[in-house]
């Protein structure tokens, strides 16, 4: 496993790290939590030392499972986890929840309570959109905790570069969370090079598109109700990303595989710090952490991506993380 450092946090996280939405059981198909639990017990005998949560997956069952595997070795795991949508379950367009940073504080100590400990590495606003009064709730309470010592560092998850600016105004933040892979590029002309320029740490939400660019869904996939790619097959994007996917089969190798491939493509980015791939099982673990060698991509492989997944974006139609 290499390792990366967070920015200008002092911080120093595995480039593959583990991503636990998907073990809060409420989005991504069924799951087993002893499953789940062996998953990141097996990141972390293979080098990962950097887990994200949020408040929000699986109503905490995510932020619980995590303080089981670290629990009895708590200095050992940089944990990040978010903060914000609970109160709004999902749903933008209500009023203002996060508008004292008092409560942005109980949401943050509610999360030290599931996760059984009382500092948070790396703590997240995760509110994507530019609302006043959380905006400011959410600057005055991470200036409180890192005071405090409760959080080492903090960050927002957000692929908007206005919000980003207003967000960081101040320069109160340490790191922005991002969705970035092969079939979603936009970052690359905004937040990362901002991120680069203001020495930010980088996570990389989202590096196999939910699952799309590990090559194991077709034109006929269907993704059962209550998954949050269920309607993907209806959308216009979709042939044309697994087309995308099939094209890049040609870089496929004993060595690499597509998931492999489109891991070692974010970490190629040099703004980038360490990529969250989600897992179930520890077969997943092990695959994403294979991607983790050196060299990365070829120059050759950097241009047969580019000519297969130029630039320009596809956009997934429900935003959701």
């Amino acid at each position: 496993m290499e390792y990366r450092a967070l920015g200008r946090t002092g911080i120093r996280v595995s480039e593959i790290g583990f991503g636990a939405w998907a073990i809060g059981g409420d989005a991504w198909g069924p799951v087993e939590d002893a499953q789940s639990i062996r998953a990141m017990e097996r990141a972390l005998e293979l080098g990962v030392n950097f887990i994200d949560t949020a408040d929000v997956y699986g109503d905490g069952h995510s932020e619980e499972l995590v303080g089981q595997v670290i629990a009895g070795r708590r200095d050992d795991v940089v944990v990040s986890t978010k903060g914000g949508l609970m109160g709004h379950h999902r749903d933008p367009e209500r009023e203002p929840v996060y508008d004292r940073p008092d409560k942005v504080i109980d949401a943050f100590e509610a999360s030290l309570r599931r996760l059984g400990t009382d500092y948070i590495d790396v703590y997240w606003c995760h509110i994507w959109w530019d609302r006043h009064e959380e905006t400011e709730a959410f600057i005055e309470a991470f200036d409180e905790l890192k005071r405090d010592g409760r959080a080492r560092a903090v960050g927002i998850s957000t692929d908007s570069i206005d919000h980003l600016r207003h967000f960081n105004r101040t320069g109160v933040i340490d790191a922005v969370q991002l969705d970035y892979s092969i079939l979603n590029r936009k970052g690359e002309s905004d937040v990362l090079p901002y991120a680069q320029e203001h020495g930010l740490g980088v996570v990389i939400r989202g590096p196999l598109f939910k699952g799309l660019l590990t090559g194991k869904f077709s034109v006929e996939s269907t993704f059962a109700p209550g998954d949050v790619r269920h309607g993907w097959p209806e959308e216009p994007w979709y042939a044309e990303s697994v087309e995308k996917v099939d094209r890049l089969r040609a870089l496929e190798n004993e060595d690499q595989t597509p998931g492999q491939l489109a891991l070692r493509f974010v970490l190629s980015h040099r703004a980038v710090s360490v990529a969250i791939p989600g897992a179930k099982d520890p077969g997943q673990v092990e695959k994403n952490v294979a991607a983790s060698r050196r060299p990365l991509l070829s120059a050759e492989e950097l241009r047969d991506i580019d000519a297969t997944a130029p630039a320009e974006t596809v956009e997934v139609a429900a935003d959701v993380r």
